[in-house]
This record gives C-alpha cells, sequence and structure tokens, in this order.
C-alpha cells in the first residue's frame, strides 16, 4: 500500500478533528438555576457559574445572581436564582434558530420579569408572578454568524464588532424588579419560519440606551415558530447592504417559506451619483432584492422608509423629507406583485397624533445627565427610543395583517389591534433600561 505523505496526514487529520469538531457542537441543554435539589436531566446552575467558552455557558459581562433554595417536592421549581438588577446568562451555540424556554416564579414570593436576548431583542415585557405561581414562555430565536456558506464573510462595521448580534453564542437578559429564573431550556428550531430584515438605524438591533429601532421588538410579537433574523445595520443604503455582503449571506441561509423584509431609503436618498435616484439605482436595486428572494422561494415584503419627525408646527403637519423614496418603494411593490407596509405613511399618522411635542418622546430627545456620560441634550429626529420602537413594529404587526401574510397566524393571542392614530400611552407602557447606554449617535439620518 502507497503511504501518504505526512503533510498530507497532517491535513486530513486536521480536517477530520474539524468536522467532527462541527458535527459534535452541542446544541440543547436544560439547565435547573439554584441549589436545591437537580431535576433528573437538568445541569444544576449556581451563581458561581460565570461563562467561558470551555464551559460553553454561565452568567455573562459581569452580572451575576442569588440562590434560593425553597424545598418542596418538586425539584425544578423548588429553588431559583433572583435579583433586583439586570443580569446576563450566555450559552455558545453555531448559527441557527432556537427554541428557548423559560420558567419564571416562587413558590412562596412574587417575581417581576422582562427578557431580551442578544442586542436588546424584546422577548417578553414586564410580567409578574403570584406566589407559587409560575410562567412558562417559549420562543424561537435567531442566532447569526459572519460567515457566507458560499465563501467569505460580511464586513462589519467596527461599531458592530462587540454586538452580541455577532458573537458566538445566545446571551438572554433578565431584567425586572425581581426575575426569579428557575429553568431554561435551549433546542434547535430547524423547521421555524424565519423572517429576515434588511434594512439601516431604524431597523437594526440597537446595543445601547436609549437607541431603538423596530426591528429589535418585533419578535416579542411572535408565537413560537418564527424567529427574526435582523442583518439590518445603522447608515447602510441598498447598495452598501450588498457591498457588504449582508444580502449574500442572507440568501445562502434563507428558505422557501421564509420572508425577506427590505425597508431602505433614509441613507439612499443622500447617494448623489448620475445613476442615483429613487427612480434609478434605488428602484433596480430593490428589485433585485426581491427577485433574489423569490429565487430562493422566500416571500418579500417591501416597507417604505420610516418618516422623519419634521413638523411644520403651523398646520401640525408632519411634512415628507424623504422625498420620492417613499413613492419608488410602493411603485416597486406594485410592479412587483409584492406586499407593501407603509410604514412611512403610518409613521406619519403616529407623530402627528402624538403631536409637536408628544412626538419627541417617540424620539431619541432627552435633557442633559438623562443617562450616564450624557453632557449635552439628545434631539433627534430620526432614530427612535424604545417606546418610539415598539410602536413602530406594531405598525408592521398591523401590515402583516392586512396584506394577509402567512405570518399573522404565528402573532401572539395577545397582540391587540393597532391604529397608529390612536397610539399607547407612554405612561401605560414599561421598559426597562438595559444595563449598556452609549451617547452615540447610530451612523445615517
Amino acid at each position: 500500500m502507497k503511504r501518504l505523505p505526512l503533510s498530507y496526514t497532517l491535513l486530513l487529520g486536521l480536517a477530520c478533528a474539524n468536522s467532527a469538531a462541527a458535527q459534535s457542537a452541542k446544541t440543547s441543554y436544560k439547565f435547573d438555576f439554584g441549589s436545591g435539589n437537580v431535576a433528573p436531566g437538568y445541569t444544576q446552575v449556581l451563581p458561581t457559574a460565570a461563562y467561558s467558552p470551555s464551559t460553553g455557558y454561565g452568567f455573562d459581562f459581569n452580572t451575576t445572581a442569588t440562590a434560593v433554595n425553597r424545598g418542596g417536592k418538586d425539584a425544578l421549581k423548588g429553588d431559583f436564582v433572583t435579583s433586583d438588577k439586570p443580569f446576563y446568562f450566555s450559552v455558545k451555540l453555531p448559527e441557527g434558530n432556537y427554541n428557548v424556554t423559560v420558567t419564571l416564579g416562587d413558590l412562596q414570593g412574587t417575581s417581576s420579569t422582562s427578557l431580551k436576548a442578544e442586542s436588546r431583542r424584546l422577548l417578553l415585557e414586564q410580567t409578574e408572578t403570584a406566589p407559587g405561581k409560575f410562567t412558562t414562555q417559549t420562543f424561537t430565536i435567531n442566532l447569526k454568524d459572519q460567515k457566507i456558506s458560499t465563501g467569505g464573510e460580511v464586513s462589519l462595521k467596527p461599531r458592530e464588532k462587540g454586538k452580541f448580534d455577532w458573537d458566538d453564542k445566545l446571551t438572554l437578559e433578565f431584567n425586572g424588579s425581581k426575575t426569579c429564573l428557575t429553568a431554561l431550556e435551549i433546542t434547535p428550531a430547524k423547521n421555524a419560519v424565519t423572517v429576515y430584515l434588511a434594512g439601516n438605524s431604524t431597523v437594526v438591533n440597537q446595543d445601547d440606551e436609549p437607541w431603538a429601532a423596530w426591528g429589535q421588538m418585533i419578535p416579542r410579537f411572535f408565537k413560537p415558530g418564527v424567529a427574526v433574523a435582523n442583518h439590518a445595520e445603522s447608515g447602510l443604503t441598498l447598495g452598501s447592504f450588498m457591498g457588504s455582503k449582508r444580502l449574500e449571506k442572507v440568501l445562502s441561509v434563507i428558505k422557501p417559506g421564509d420572508y425577506l423584509f427590505i425597508e431602505f431609503g433614509h441613507n439612499d436618498q443622500k447617494e448623489k451619483g448620475p445613476n442615483d435616484g429613487a427612480y434609478k439605482s434605488y428602484t433596480e436595486r430593490l428589485k433585485l432584492f426581491v427577485s433574489e428572494a423569490k429565487k430562493k422561494g422566500a416571500t418579500p415584503v417591501i416597507l417604505t422608509s420610516t418618516a422623519r419627525r419634521n413638523f411644520d408646527e403651523a398646520t401640525g403637519k408632519n411634512v415628507n423629507s424623504l422625498g420620492d423614496y417613499p413613492d419608488a418603494a410602493r411603485k416597486v411593490a406594485k410592479e412587483e406583485n409584492v406586499a407593501l407596509i407603509d410604514l412611512n405613511q403610518m409613521t406619519t399618522q403616529l407623530y402627528e397624533a402624538l403631536g409637536v411635542e408628544d412626538s419627541k418622546k417617540a424620539l431619541v430627545h432627552y435633557p442633559a445627565n438623562t443617562y450616564p456620560g450624557q453632557t449635552q441634550a439628545l434631539a433627534d429626529n430620526t432614530h427612535f427610543n424604545p417606546y418610539g420602537a415598539y410602536e413602530i413594529a406594531k405598525c408592521v404587526v398591523e401590515g402583516i395583517k392586512a396584506n394577509k401574510l402567512g405570518l399573522a397566524k404565528y402573532l401572539r393571542n395577545d397582540t391587540p389591534s393597532f391604529d397608529p392614530s390612536h397610539p399607547d400611552a407612554l405612561a401605560s407602557w414599561h421598559w426597562a433600561n438595559s444595563p449598556k447606554n452609549d451617547v452615540v449617535k447610530p451612523d445615517g439620518n
């Protein structure tokens, strides 16, 4: 038998090892939190379990919780970890969709929790349990990485390189006046419908308070079975989304039955080349996104750009500052026979309903010293705060229903109808601030 060269043997061995490692990456977990008895089949998690790549799970970013043991016959619900401050728990996982089930509650006391994933994606609004009562909630969450199966990788901006969205783990943020976390289960969700988001700073998962966008609020409205894969990034145009290989990345993983939601315009408007313009490059590229999604058996959905807050104070009307771009998007949707969600129209209604002054409460308008390190007032008429982003996500939900998209059957039962002309009162809406904040305005306008 002919002996293979040593170099070839080493390379073959390395390839086999890498293949085995990829195949053996763990994708299912069952965690029992607390210091009491451990439920069969579960892994106990104590407050001392700090995240490390070697263990693959643990409390993260220098946050922790306290263990409480109530005893009782139910090993899973007899103990928990708790905190009155936000804490992060991370699990190392490969790219894909996962069903994540959390159990919250206390045999002897109350609990109050909100839950976000990754870069502040809202999953669960403030939820309370009475003594002896528990709530078990399941969410389908998408994890992504930079690698493209056809070769190369997504080109990230410097600001993205520290984002939870692009690392190699799932991070959950537990936030509330008294989180009582008893159990967490994670399993692959290979058959989930994935909603891919392509857009700019009005869509992206914003990492830091007080910035937010509708793409990070929309997961809250879906039942298990739908994952939102947010590939948007601040400052992008249709062209730069393609140039940074984000469209290539989406097309490498999108499958029949999935959706591609497309919202651009704010930054495209500033492109001034001879072939640029609403009815030139913008229209051509929008049609390309639509056709490529259709080739993959996915459903493209076009969204007009969210309006900027731009009031004529004499009339109380919000004036369009996006030129022909909303009209161009409407025309492409009609010509290509695809669903249109007219966010430009709905956000205009929203701002006008709130009024000249109160509409500032939906955007990043804050006096100096509202947030740590914020020495100057923030007055941004494009970028939303969490309340505004949440209201616009509800507009997107209404668009899903109005277009009779198959996604509508996955909307959570507690999703009420919404009319942007009658927005939710800010005083009745609760948002638990995440630990991270930044006074630097996101790219784009």
